[in-house]
């Protein structure tokens, strides 16, 4: 089974079984955007979280065996075409290099953990219009020398 075929498997399941990533991740007792993450393939999912999923909606020995395997992490150089993702696109491209500079001045040269990292979304009930509340959340790095 292909991470693709494996997502696609997820992603119907959890349609026909009316659960929604909160509830899955709930269920898992982990985060919920890197549930959701792993479902996409863009991490490896340990065992006995695995086995918890592949039980809840259903799925295979296959997708428990895709569903643990180290993925290639890779993304597309275009410009992403989904508005959502455009704009957290378009929000790096306009704030990056001044997150960089505001992260250096304070932590030093070095750069923010990808991988000793978590993320959470929030909803911000505002009479305006709700907000969207991303923290990302990652281990300062510095450079070395030698």
């Amino acid at each position: 089974m292909t991470r693709e075929e494996l997502t696609e498997a997820i992603i119907l399941a959890k349609k026909e079984k009316a659960l929604s990533w909160e509830d899955i991740a709930a269920y898992l007792e982990m985060g919920v955007v890197w549930v959701t993450s792993a479902c996409f393939g863009n991490n490896s999912m340990p065992e006995a979280p695995a086995s918890k999923l592949c039980s809840l909606l259903e799925l295979t020995d296959q997708a428990k065996t895709t569903l643990m395997e180290y993925p290639t992490k890779s993304w597309g150089r275009d410009v992403p075409q989904d508005p959502l993702v455009y704009r957290l696109y378009e929000a790096v491209g306009i704030y990056g290099t001044s997150i960089k500079e505001v992260v250096q001045e304070k932590f030093g040269d070095g750069i923010m953990s990808a991988i000793d990292f978590s993320i959470d979304i929030d909803k911000e009930e505002n009479p305006n219009g709700d907000r969207v509340v991303i923290v990302l959340n990652g281990k300062f790095l510095p450079y070395k020398t030698w």
